[in-house]
């Protein structure tokens, strides 16, 4: 049995990404990488669902014991994603999606060349901003923040293998994009080097 592929899907606020992934991992060959946090649990959250939550102790722990494969701090908590539950899911032969930002993408690309980097995002910048302002659900100085943190993701863009765009109303179609690029990389040559003993194997 083949590995699966590790999945950096990355994008802005308002490109979809909770929606095309919800379609991936409805197909049932993608698992969806539930981070580790040190912040406590807000109503209706579920441990193992939502988040793994742990004490700081304990993430400190991992980290020094190199048991996250990357992680931030945020407002005074810690966040990540662990090593032993995503090696699993790969070791089945699915895929793995871990929804995180560039900075973090880039810290797993560093340990695992063989990460594949999709940033998601909507048709333009303009696209973008009318999305978040027809949300409805944040103040003005909120939507103005996400917007220059876009400018600040995107000048990074360069280390990601993929660009996938998020149409409105097209989000099924952003998902079958993803698949497709999962199907083309395990079909690469540089994933499958032991081709030629393998063919002629009785």
């Amino acid at each position: 049995m083949s590995k699966g592929l590790m999945l950096i899907i990355s994008g802005p606020a308002g490109s979809g990404k909770g929606t095309v992934n919800a379609h991936l991992i409805g197909s049932g060959d993608f698992v969806y990488s539930v981070s580790a946090t040190t912040r406590m649990p807000r109503p209706g959250e579920v441990d193992g669902v939502n988040y793994h939550f742990i004490t700081k102790e304990d993430f400190i722990s991992r980290i020094e014991n190199g048991d996250m494969l990357e992680y931030t701090e945020y407002c005074g908590n810690f966040y990540g994603t662990p090593k032993k539950e995503a090696i699993a899911v790969l070791e089945s032969g699915k895929n793995l999606i871990l929804e995180i930002e560039v900075d973090g993408a880039n810290q797993i690309k560093e340990k695992y060349p063989d990460a594949v980097l999709i940033m998601l995002l909507p048709p333009s910048f303009k696209t973008q901003e009318q999305r978040l302002r027809g949300r409805g659900t944040e103040s003005e100085d909120k939507v103005l923040a996400r917007l220059e943190r876009t400018r600040e993701e995107l000048a990074d863009v360069s280390s990601y293998d993929y660009i996938v765009y998020n149409y409105d109303g097209k989000d099924t179609e952003a998902a079958d994009r993803i698949r497709a690029i999962v199907d083309a990389e395990k079909s690469s040559i540089r994933r499958n080097p032991n081709v030629r003993d393998r063919y002629f194997e009785d």
